[in-house]
């Protein structure tokens, strides 16, 4: 199969894919200069997420200074294509300016509330969905340390949501995390922690599960997860999904390894497409030839639908062949 045949599969299932779930990418701003980049994410997707235009350093690398020229540039793509955005993320642990920490910590409220206003109220109306607040939790369940929890304590949760509500009235707001795709303590926590917010007048709308996958370890009761968070009347996501794998330099996946990837996103999407309040499903990477996984997990490789030559493995038929609900 070609990336020519990847094209057409796509344009004949984009009206299914717009009655089940849609399908998304995050996008690298400076990859868009590829056309072969460029019109695949164009023609495959419904939903776009700017990778790291939007994050705090990019955005403001000083104190005094804003630079929105690469999130502008997803945005323009996205708006020229009729796609909608997912804006990632305000308010993060991680990828942040040093001089945010060098900031005494009473003046971070100052910080936040400012940089939410500006970065939400640049897009308002044009950015459908915000991560709001990314990765709150640690690994053990509880409050990550961050520079925002440091200067204002757990309230920095609320104040977010409310700082991005009064910046975008019309956008949705989300939670999203890593490892809270399957019922477990962590996914437990931001349970108890959506109800609290919720009864006190929060406005938040999802809860997004990234969805970081190793190969041969899918999640087994996502579905069940998902539910609950729906139940509350929160839309719900997959945010992030990649499946990674051991890889050998110099030699390609094994069979074996890709038919496993495959059932591991198939797997997600099942899940995803069984919740009817599930907006979007979105990949983290075009292929893997735009991936995050080599620099980040040693060892670790080949995560995505299309390979390094953008052609499709079996995981994209298990993403866009993938028959919705009747």
């Amino acid at each position: 199969m070609t990336i020519d045949d990847v094209v057409t599969k796509a344009d004949l299932d984009a009206t299914a894919r717009a009655r089940t779930l849609r399908l998304g990418c995050a996008v690298d701003a400076f990859a868009l200069d590829d056309p072969a980049y460029r019109s695949t994410i164009a023609r495959l997707f419904d939903v776009v997420t700017a990778e790291n235009a939007m994050k705090f350093a990019p955005l403001r690398p000083d104190r005094g200074t804003y630079d929105f020229a690469a999130a502008d540039r997803v945005m323009a793509f996205a708006e020229e294509q009729g796609m909608s955005v997912r804006g990632h993320t305000l308010a993060w642990h991680s990828q942040l300016a040093e001089w945010v920490s060098e900031a005494d910590e009473g003046e971070r409220e100052d910080i936040l509330r400012e940089h939410i206003h500006t970065a939400v109220g640049r897009y308002r109306g044009r950015i459908e969905q915000w991560d709001v607040v990314n990765e709150a939790l640690d690994d053990d369940a509880q409050p990550r340390t961050s520079p925002w929890f440091e200067g204002m304590g757990i309230d920095y949760i609320a104040d977010a949501f409310r700082w991005a509500h009064e910046a975008d009235p019309s956008a949705r707001l989300y939670l999203n995390d890593y490892n809270v795709e399957d019922l477990c303590p962590k996914s437990d926590a931001y349970y108890e922690l959506v109800q609290r917010l919720l009864a006190d007048g929060v406005p938040i709308h999802g809860f997004g599960v990234q969805g970081h996958r190793i190969v041969g370890d899918p999640p087994t009761t996502m579905g069940e997860n998902l539910q609950r968070f729906a139940d509350l009347g929160l839309d719900v996501a997959l945010t992030e999904v990649d499946v990674r794998m051991p890889v050998a330099e110099s030699e390609p996946p094994s069979r074996e390894q890709l038919a496993a990837q495959a059932e591991d996103y198939r797997s997600m999407v099942d899940a995803a497409r069984a919740v009817s309040f599930c907006s979007a499903f979105v990949l983290w990477g075009l292929s893997d030839a735009h991936s995050w996984i080599p620099d980040t997990f040693a060892g670790f490789g080949a995560a995505h639908v299309l390979d390094e030559k953008l052609q499709p493995k079996p995981a994209f038929d298990a993403v866009f062949a993938t028959p919705g609900p009747s």
